[in-house]
């Protein structure tokens, strides 16, 4: 509508409750324009066409656990000659370790030299028991922290611009400037509104956006892959100083070896080698949750 008494557009003025009529601009938030001359007053600001980018977490690692290494107290030989010297017939001999064992030089259940079971030497191969390894929890930590969050999900932006009075035109209608390009004649409500007559295009842009985005929380999941290994040794005397033989031992399988038959074994001895603790695989460090807008306003538009 038009009118002799103005230079712009006569359109129907803002109901009760209403700002405007506005001259409303939207589009990329990089080609935002300065508001028009003839209506240069900044009245809102808002974004619509919000992105989910997901929530940049921390990487999550795991700390190695703990782990300790029980020495075998389960020793025995056998009459068999081979290992793992437990075939149909063949007798066990006791040469356990004493309760607890530290490794220390023992002389517990010593097996004497040429020790006949059913009329064959009773020691033709000893068997050893293997370590056992016991790790703690793994601790979590964050190996990589998350980086600096992008600040704008909008990827539309929005202004509107009022004049600085409002004329009446002939009509009882309100002299607004004309739209240039780009722009559009609105009134707009705070929250969500239907719209008034005259104003039939509808937008809602926000003002704000609640980031209900959160990482899920680091944690470890159980050890796996831990190991001990120990240097055993055998002596054919009771003070350890007479050395019959000297073996790795690992924690996988128990250990055998074939011995010369019946030989003495006196006493015995124990240091741990080496423990691989093993790792914990790291879980968490997850995007959870979106982006939600907030703080609406609703502008109606003519069409």
């Amino acid at each position: 509508m038009h009118s002799s008494l103005c230079s712009g557009q006569c359109v129907p003025p803002a109901p009760l409750g209403w700002f405007g009529p506005a001259l409303l601009w939207s589009g990329p938030p990089d080609a935002v324009p300065d508001c028009p001359a003839d209506a240069p007053t900044l009245g809102y600001e808002g974004f619509a066409d919000l992105q989910q980018p997901p929530k940049e977490c921390a990487t999550c690692a795991c700390d190695p656990p703990e782990a300790s290494c029980a020495l075998p107290t389960d020793w025995s030989a056998s009459s068999s000659a081979a290992c793992p010297g437990d075939e149909p017939g063949a007798v066990a001999t006791s040469f356990a370790a004493p309760d607890s064992w530290d490794g220390a030089c023992t002389a517990a259940n010593a097996i004497p030299a040429d020790q006949l079971c059913n009329g064959e030497p009773c020691v033709q191969s000893l068997t050893i028991a293997a370590p056992s390894v016991t790790t703690s929890a793994c601790t979590p930590r964050v190996d990589v922290p998350p980086p600096v969050p992008r600040l704008d999900p909008w990827a539309t932006r929005a202004i509107a611009c009022l004049a600085g009075a409002h004329t009446r035109c002939d009509d009882a209608t309100t002299c607004v400037p004309a739209a240039p390009s780009g722009f559009r004649t609105c009134v707009f409500h705070e929250g969500e509104a239907d719209c008034p007559q005259g104003y039939a295009l509808k937008h809602t842009f926000f003002k704000d956006v609640i980031d209900g985005r959160d990482c899920t929380a680091c944690g470890c999941g159980d050890p796996t892959g831990a190991s001990c290994t120990l240097m055993v040794s055998v002596y054919r005397d009771a003070g350890c100083t007479d050395l019959l033989a000297s073996n790795l031992v690992g924690s996988s399988v128990p250990f055998c070896v074939v011995t010369p038959p019946g030989v003495g074994l006196g006493s015995k001895s124990a240091t741990i080698a080496a423990v691989e603790p093993g790792a914990c695989a790291p879980h968490g460090g997850e995007p959870v949750g979106e982006l939600q807008p907030s703080a609406p306003s609703t502008f109606c538009c003519i069409a």
